[in-house]
């Protein structure tokens, strides 16, 4: 048993992702909080991409882990623990799902136990103007996608939109927790760094997920006639 090449292709988008729009995420965050969101994101998961061919490819559930101990302890101020915490539990979610081909379904249990541990440890629910407000609705679109049994890039793609519009919907919203909170009203017409950060990650996933299937279905499965 070892990683799925799409597990491995989503941790490299949403490394990929923090690390080329650090100044972007800096930038949103000084706008109610203390700008440096993009910036603490961007060291943990360098060192994903710096360690990626020593990581744990065991399991889906084994690489996951890995992934969650580097970004807890590597991602400074409150992201550590909060982005650390939901690849935790998204590999406790996929330790049960190793054993099958994987699919829409099992990406969004593990989603939604990602979501789980970030409210039990941020202590923040939709509406908070937190990363939340993207990750549920992505969850909720890719839930109805698998009930669909629709193919995972399809589903990614929907997911995607599903994030972007959370994360758009954050400019109406008061922050509640983090510093942002601090700023109370002033908090309203920003849009919130870890929402934003959470669609770019997704669209990038859908992208991503959507060229590595073709070129999957473009591979000859027999040789050419001669």
């Amino acid at each position: 048993m070892s990683t799925s090449k799409a597990v491995e292709t989503m941790v490299l988008a949403i490394s990929e992702t923090a690390i080329s729009n650090e100044s972007y995420f800096c930038e949103l965050d000084a706008v109610a909080g203390d700008g440096d969101f993009g910036f603490s994101l961007a060291r943990g998961f360098e060192v994903v991409l710096d360690t990626w061919e020593q990581l744990d490819r065991d399991s889906n559930a084994a690489f996951l882990r890995r992934i969650a101990t580097i970004i807890t302890s590597r991602t400074g101020g409150t992201s550590g623990p909060i982005w650390g915490t939901a690849f935790l539990r998204a590999a406790g979610s996929l330790a049960d799902a190793d054993a099958t081909s994987g699919g829409p379904s099992d990406a969004a249990a593990a989603l939604r136990a990602s979501i789980k541990g970030i409210m039990d440890r941020g202590k923040a629910t939709v509406g908070d103007k937190t990363l939340l407000d993207a990750l549920v609705p992505a969850a909720d679109a890719l839930e109805r996608a698998a009930a669909e049994n629709l193919p995972l890039s399809l589903a990614l793609e929907r997911t995607a939109q599903a994030a972007r519009a959370g994360a758009e919907a954050t400019r109406d919203l008061e922050a509640k927790r983090g510093r942002a909170s601090y700023t109370g009203a002033r908090s309203v017409g920003s849009l919130d760094p870890g929402a934003v950060a959470v669609a770019l990650m997704t669209e990038e996933i859908a992208r991503r997920l959507v060229d590595f299937e073709s070129i999957a279905s473009a591979s000859p499965t027999s040789e050419e006639p001669t």
